[in-house]
């Protein structure tokens, strides 16, 4: 019999089969069922990875059976296109640029003044009809200490302990402020509580932007703190002189000191930037950013010793498709570009799981995807400094061969380029994950999601946002089974997984004038969705 194989050879069989044939397997008798269930549903999640934040805690408390079953339930969704879409408020009454920073205990909207906290409530490991809750804890007011310029412009997730987390947060004023969002020991101890108590708001300032500069994109590590300006000014910090933060996990985030956040190097592009990305985990660490700019948009920068070089010049540049090493430079005057939102590559690529995968979301309305593993021979010449690309009129050949202000930059092309062929607006935000772990959305104008499946690209699909509101969607935030987004207007979420029932978001009560329209099943809202062929 199958089963009086030696063990090692059973779970090596086990390894190969995929969920339905594990299901299978396991009905055909007791032995079977245990041997399944020991070694065949704890491989089959460790070796299908969906990450989510807003998933962890559930999964924590679920079977390997449970985990697997919800993530195949999610796949199939994800491959049909069947979701529910749901707001998480209704309108705003100003209307501003929102920015979202998740964590596995809570959903933060930034918008205006204020911050919306969404709690990620958890599932019985016996309870695999129902998904997990998304609890709405409060809106939070931070203007006191900005009036006049306490519109938020960035907000990044720093760490996490225990229910508490704490955040970077940026205002147009140029003040920077780092935050922890705890709750109260009785909410903390209760998972279930139906009745959130408010959550305590520490506010700390960290440093100050001067000449009339803001931070517009902000990324972070446990242990780093890069920001990018309005006006093109990089920076980078290690923040834990003020934070106190380390590796090790801490049931409570330690209290902030009084030193201030000192940066330890800067560049300065001198032209309009957008998004920063920080990837600490890549063999040679390093930082990419997304600024305006007529020929190259996109540098990175190698960061070998922690610190963005003094020199200024990229370690490469990301190009277009298009990009000939023979046609630049030239005498002719390159069209606007500028990259607004940067990501890394979904687990599951084509690419496999490499911190070394830089995704971006172009001006021109493509998502472009990038190997930085990958060898080239092209190169692009650039004024020395490089904020001196600001300038649209690349040199002559011949100045180039004469002077000693151009250089010579590795450029790289995409090895992948993504678009909504029906859709001609620019790429405002992109982010990575859903279904099979295999895709990449990015949000542009009017509303509009559009979805890639990286294994067969020409599968896109977009979709509108519960009440087609008149607004780009700012930023995206894609998990395995849950895509959450925001407009001008309000946040939404479009969920995937299986047991999403009317109690599983905070219920609506549609404002007049708001287009919302209601299904027929009191759980979804209708959105428009098209597909790219």
């Amino acid at each position: 019999m199958f089963t009086e194989l030696h063990e090692d050879i059973l779970i090596d069989v086990l390894h190969s089969l995929s969920p339905f044939d594990l299901a299978a397997l396991a009905q055909t008798c007791k032995a079977s069922h245990k041997l399944v269930s020991r070694h065949g549903w704890p491989y089959c999640v460790r070796s299908r990875p969906r990450p989510s934040y807003s998933l962890s805690s559930s999964r924590s408390r679920w079977t390997s059976l449970i985990h697997a079953k919800y993530d195949v339930l999610t796949d199939e969704a994800w491959k049909t296109q069947m979701f529910v879409a749901r707001p998480l408020s209704n309108p705003w009454s100003r209307k501003n640029a929102p920015a979202l920073a998740i964590s596995t205990n809570r959903l933060v909207v930034a918008s205006g003044n204020d911050i919306h906290c969404y709690k990620f409530g958890v599932t019985s490991s016996c309870n695999e009809t129902s998904a997990p809750p998304v609890t709405f804890e409060g809106s939070y007011s931070l203007l006191g200490g900005h009036e006049g310029f306490g519109i938020i412009t960035a907000i990044t997730h720093v760490s996490s302990h225990g229910h508490a987390d704490t955040f970077f947060i940026a205002f147009r004023g140029g003040i920077i402020e780092y935050i922890i969002l705890s709750p109260s020991a009785a909410d903390a101890d209760d998972h279930h509580h139906q009745q959130l108590l408010p959550l305590t708001v520490t506010r700390t300032h960290a440093t100050t932007l001067t000449n009339g500069d803001f931070s517009e994109s902000l990324s972070s590590t446990s242990q780093f703190l890069l920001s990018v300006s309005s006006n093109g000014s990089a920076t980078l910090a290690d923040h834990r002189d003020l934070t106190g933060l380390t590796d090790t996990p801490l049931p409570q985030p330690p209290s902030p000191s009084s030193h201030q956040l000192e940066w330890s190097s800067s560049l300065n592009f001198q032209t309009p930037s957008w998004a920063s990305l920080l990837c600490p985990t890549s063999s040679t660490p390093y930082a990419a950013f997304g600024i305006s700019n007529p020929t190259a948009p996109l540098p990175i920068y190698y960061l070998p010793d922690l610190s963005l070089p003094s020199s200024g010049i990229p370690s490469v540049l990301l190009t277009t498709e298009n990009f000939s090493s023979s046609s630049s430079p030239s005498t002719s005057t390159a069209s606007p570009s500028a990259v607004y939102g940067l990501s890394q590559a979904p687990p599951s690529s084509a690419w496999g799981s490499s911190p070394d995968i830089v995704v971006g979301g172009w001006h021109d309305g493509k998502v472009r995807c990038y190997d930085l593993r990958v060898q080239t021979s092209s190169h692009i010449t650039i004024p020395h400094p490089y904020h001196s690309l600001s300038s649209p009129t690349l040199p002559s050949s011949t100045s180039v061969g004469a002077g000693r202000n151009w250089i010579e930059v590795p450029a790289l092309k995409p090895t992948l380029s993504l678009h909504n062929p029906r859709s001609h607006g620019q790429i405002y935000s992109v982010s990575c994950g859903g279904g099979y772990s295999s895709y990449i959305t990015a949000g542009t104008d009017n509303s509009i999601l559009s979805f890639w499946d990286v294994r067969s690209r020409q599968s896109g699909w977009s979709v509108h946002a519960p009440g087609n509101d008149p607004s780009p969607i700012h930023s995206v935030v894609l998990e395995s089974s849950r895509c959450f987004g925001a407009t001008e207007s309000r946040p939404f979420v479009y969920d995937f997984g299986p047991g999403v029932t009317i109690d599983t978001y905070p219920p609506i009560t549609p404002s007049p004038g708001d287009k919302l329209k209601l299904q027929g099943n009191g759980i979804d809202y209708h959105v428009r969705k098209y597909t790219h062929n």
